[in-house]
């Protein structure tokens, strides 16, 4: 792990102006439990982290009058299975983040670093970036090893696949995310927030690098006849 500033955020106006507008020169530190490792093996080099722990308004279910929720990019996954309006409402849902990863880290991730955590592609773990190629210019992934890359949708130039187990319930549930960032807010369905970088200085998700994921937003599930994991 490089040297690199530190500063912690306390509103999403403050985090917002300490972020770069060129990836890889800050990072978004919320529970944690990607980013520090690709730090530690040198994947990600940032300038600078800025924390927002501590943003108010990020870290809460909020339930709507039609029966929807509202759910704030701080919240971690283990809330998110204990939140009595989830599991009654959106158990799949429930169930989906309950199966996610161990306990201790369920009790630190977030929902929002979840959706935007970096893909778990061998060759970008590595250090080789997002599109590997070997010295004659070949993609790696097509020509190497690529057991646990994208069997469709794979045509390229990187063809890893999302990380997020989460992320396909969400998409049934016709869940939408709320984005913050220095020209304003907006609201994407999840369904289009994922994409295919072209380069390794673009990021696999319709994110710019001064923006913020702040809330999840979820309609109301009363018509969904059955969902399951």
């Amino acid at each position: 792990m490089i040297q690199f500033e530190y500063v912690s955020a306390n509103s999403v106006k403050q985090a917002l102006g300490l972020l770069s507008p060129n990836w890889g020169d800050t990072e978004v530190l919320a529970g944690g439990t990607d980013l520090l490792g690709l730090m530690k093996d040198f994947v990600l080099t940032p300038k600078r982290v800025v924390n927002i722990k501590h943003v108010s308004g990020l870290e809460a279910i909020r339930t709507e009058g039609d029966g929807g929720a509202r759910i704030g990019a701080l919240v971690t996954l283990d809330r998110i299975v204990e939140a009595s309006h989830i599991r009654q409402n959106y158990p799949a849902l429930a169930e989906t983040v309950a199966d996610a990863a161990s306990p201790q880290i369920r009790n630190m991730a977030t929902i929002g670093g979840n959706l935007c955590q970096r893909p778990r592609c061998w060759y970008f773990r590595n250090g080789m970036g997002l599109l590997p190629k070997t010295p004659d210019g070949k993609s790696m992934v097509v020509e190497g090893d690529n057991r646990y890359h994208a069997i469709i949708g794979n045509e390229g130039p990187a063809c890893f696949v999302s990380p997020s187990t989460i992320a396909p319930l969400l998409i049934a549930y016709g869940a939408r995310l709320r984005i913050v960032g220095a020209g304003g807010e907006r609201e994407l369905a999840l369904e289009k927030f994922f994409r295919i970088p072209g380069s390794d200085a673009e990021r696999e998700h319709d994110l710019k690098p001064n923006e913020l994921v702040t809330e999840i937003l979820l309609p109301s599930a009363k018509s969904v006849r059955a969902a399951n994991y």
